[in-house]
């Protein structure tokens, strides 16, 4: 392995640690092409990829793949072997199969929760993950697997979030899930309620209300007094 692809390797897998939140183990989905280009050009992609991506990798597919590789028939034998090694995904096509790009599309929608890696030579099917912000793209070149730079929408998407200008959905479920955990809603809801209850009677009027209570008070015993002199005059 060059060391000059070793490095753009590292630094765009920094880009994506940094702003998509992608951590060890990487979940890598494989189509059939990639795994029949792995074939093709003996690579041993268990062994190699984690050394490439410079962390542990869970190697994956989905049953659409697999049915797909298996209605090729004898050509993709041995794609169709190497692929039913990895780990199979649970994909929303349970009724009945479809392709292995449209399954993998799938896979990645609602901004990449999952934090999928995409694994293909469909030159379709990475013209679309393009299209998505987030989404690492693999691919191999005669007899190396290389990792695509960040599309220009995954650059776009980055640019707006240093902006302050877009939130992504998951780091907003984070934050609410974060709040609930330390208990913080509950305490802005009693900073609410507290603030609502506040507001008592002005303590001026209160000063002036006493006054005319000790006015009123002194006026009964002046009127005694008046009466009490009345009453010795006599």
């Amino acid at each position: 392995m060059g060391v000059t692809r070793q490095k753009h390797a590292k630094k765009i897998m920094g880009f994506y640690r940094h702003n998509f939140q992608f951590r060890e183990p990487f979940q890598v989905l494989l189509d059939g092409t990639f795994c029949q280009a792995a074939l093709r050009n003996k690579i041993q992609i268990r062994e190699q990829l984690p050394g490439y991506l410079s962390g542990a990798a869970q190697l994956c597919t989905t049953r659409c793949v697999i049915k797909e590789l298996e209605s090729l028939g004898k050509a993709l034998y041995g794609a169709k072997l190497i692929a039913q090694r990895f780990q199979v995904r649970n994909c929303s096509h349970q009724k009945g199969p479809v392709s292995g790009s449209t399954c993998l599309l799938s896979m990645i929608e609602d901004g990449n929760p999952h934090h999928f890696f995409i694994a293909t030579q469909d030159q379709d099917l990475s013209n679309k993950v393009k299209k998505k912000p987030g989404i690492p793209l693999l691919f191999i070149i005669q007899n190396t697997m290389v990792l695509d730079k960040p599309s220009p929408k995954s650059l776009a998407f980055v640019q707006k979030l240093q902006t302050n200008q877009l939130v992504p959905e998951y780091q907003k479920q984070s934050i609410v899930e974060l709040k609930e955990k330390e208990g913080l809603t509950k305490q802005e809801g009693e900073k609410r309620r507290k603030r609502k209850r506040a507001g008592g009677p002005n303590p001026l009027s209160c000063l002036k209300k006493k006054k005319k209570k000790t006015q009123e008070g002194q006026e009964p015993s002046a009127q005694k007094k008046k009466r009490r002199k009345r009453k010795r005059n006599r």
